[in-house]
């Protein structure tokens, strides 16, 4: 049977400036936690979810205030429930695990959808740009909330991955195990396309009207177009025509002319509809604009690779690294160019390549492929115990 688990809310009260110079009048973080924080609160991971994901990890939540109809049932079960959990890779009997929705989300935390605190009205096209790096210090002060100083462990994947890498270098002292899977060290000029084509595709839509959409029709058929580009980075091709095999035929939605020729096209369109639903086209641009603007060393205020992961090297920090070798939206590639900068600063690293047939969704599908490092990478990072002092000397 599923746990049930019910979103919580952290409320910052003070402004929040920005790395785009603009500031939030505060800002609310809607989390959930599983597991129990320790005696000395030394037993603290922190997950950061990917571009479209929510704070809802795992267990069942059907509600979360505030998000009305967009927490569909297809949000109510959580995005990594093989992972955490008694006995699982975050093993909830030795891990208490945190797991936020991202600065700008649509999923309780402050975004555009949200309503202006001076205005009554929802932030829309007013609601400024977000780095990777704003994103972190938002959750680090959610760990002050919590009374967490130092993680054990940090982790993310896709974009979550960039997040994790953010926070052991602009807060190396905050942690000990760093976790990026299927993510990489910079936005690639391939990566910085394909966002740009999913931007168009929302900025094109007639019912955008430049973010401002709140109370009229939404840009639906941008959204959906938008998650179509994305999707066929996400999910291997090969796998890709395999769900499209049977009867799985969609309407004509959207089309006016032409007419879907077989599954696979039906297959796709039907993806992009059913996301809508859940998610909301400004938080979408936000977190996209936060991963194609995402450059490590600059956000990290450092002038080189070698300057930046010298603070993981001097706290010591262990990094566990996945790659997917069918990965088409963060290529195998980008990981190990990320290894070999942490070898260059003579940082512990390990990397792990998964080989899978489902692309870079594996991360959330095929929890045998990372449970057993997982499991024995959080339990090596655990700090050695002191020595016992000779009361005789």
């Amino acid at each position: 049977m599923t746990t049930p688990v019910s979103t919580q809310f952290y409320h910052h009260e003070a402004d929040f400036r920005l790395r785009c110079g603009e500031e939030l009048p505060g800002f609310t973080m809607a989390y959930e936690t599983w597991g129990e924080l320790n005696a000395d609160r030394s037993n603290a991971v922190l997950l950061f979810h990917a571009l479209s994901g929510s704070q809802h990890a795992a267990g069942y939540n059907p509600s979360v205030p505030g998000t009305g109809e967009r927490w569909t049932e297809e949000c109510h079960h959580g995005w990594w429930e093989d992972f955490i959990g008694p006995g699982k890779a975050l093993d909830t009997a030795k891990w208490f695990v945190i797991c936020a929705n991202s600065l700008g989300g649509c999923y309780g935390t402050t975004g555009p959808s949200s309503l202006h605190p001076r205005t009554g009205k929802p932030w829309g096209s007013a609601f400024p740009q977000v780095t990777v790096s704003d994103n972190v210090r938002a959750h680090l002060l959610l760990l002050d909330h919590l009374g967490i100083r130092s993680l054990h462990a940090v982790m993310g994947a896709s974009v979550g991955g960039l997040c994790a890498l953010n926070l052991a270098t602009t807060a190396p002292e905050r942690v000990r195990l760093v976790v990026p899977i299927a993510s990489g060290c910079r936005t690639t000029v391939l990566n910085r396309l394909i966002i740009f084509e999913q931007i168009m595709a929302i900025e094109n839509d007639r019912n955008f009207r430049g973010g401002d959409y709140y109370g009229g029709e939404p840009p639906t058929y941008g959204l959906a177009l938008a998650r179509m580009i994305s999707h066929k980075t996400f999910v291997h091709l090969d796998e890709i025509e395999k769900r499209a095999r049977g009867d799985v035929r969609q309407p004509d939605e959207g089309l006016s002319w032409y007419r879907l020729q077989d599954n696979v096209e039906s297959y796709i369109l039907h993806q992009g509809t059913k996301f809508v639903r859940r998610f909301d086209a400004n938080t979408y641009l936000r977190i996209c604009g936060m991963w194609s603007s995402f450059d490590p060393v600059r956000e990290g205020g450092a002038e080189s690779w070698g300057e930046l992961l010298g603070r993981c090297r001097r706290h010591r920090h262990h990094f566990l690294v996945f790659s997917i070798d069918s990965d088409f939206c963060f290529y195998p590639e980008e990981q190990a160019a990320l290894v070999r900068h942490l070898e260059d600063a003579g940082v512990s690293v390990m990397h792990i390549t998964a080989h899978s047939h489902k692309g870079h969704d594996s991360f959330l599908l095929e929890p045998m492929l990372y449970t057993p490092h997982l499991v024995y990478a959080l339990d090596a990072a655990r700090p050695e115990p002191e020595a016992a002092t000779d009361p005789g000397m």
